[in-house]
């Protein structure tokens, strides 16, 4: 039961956590897409609905557990992307706090990868549209 506890929880973090990102874009497209064009991005408004619509489906997938393990990874590389093109070496100089936005970014990491491996656990999880128990 712990476990069963703990893994959901983790799903919920997971999930709220990409649900505040793409609320905050929601709420703000044009800030949003003004820091994706600071950053030098080309075509900054739709890349800003596109991160916006795949924190949804990123979401979406943690909430149920479909296509759990590859939205995790997913999920990591979308963050280790961000920490590079928005908080990376380049804007540590003259702002530590940059530095530690950047770290942040790889403890989420950490979290991803380790539910990749391990999956979205007995309770709650959907494969491909049916309902599924793991094994484990």
């Amino acid at each position: 039961m712990g476990r069963t506890a703990a893994i959901l929880v983790a799903r919920l973090i997971f999930a709220g956590l990409f649900a505040m990102a793409a609320a905050f874009k929601f709420a703000g497209m044009a800030d949003t897409a003004g820091y994706i064009a600071a950053a030098g991005f080309p075509f900054p408004l739709l890349l800003a609905w596109l991160a916006a619509i795949f924190e949804v489906a990123l979401m979406l997938c943690f909430l149920t557990g479909a296509f759990f393990s590859e939205a995790s990874l997913l999920a990591g590389i979308y963050v280790i992307f961000l920490a590079f093109a928005f908080h990376g070496p380049g804007r540590w100089e003259g702002n530590q706090h940059e530095f530690g936005f950047f770290v942040d970014h790889f403890t989420f990491l950490a979290g991803l990868l380790f539910a990749a491996v391990h999956g979205p656990g007995k309770t709650l999880a959907i494969r491909r549209g049916i309902i599924w128990q793991r094994e484990n």
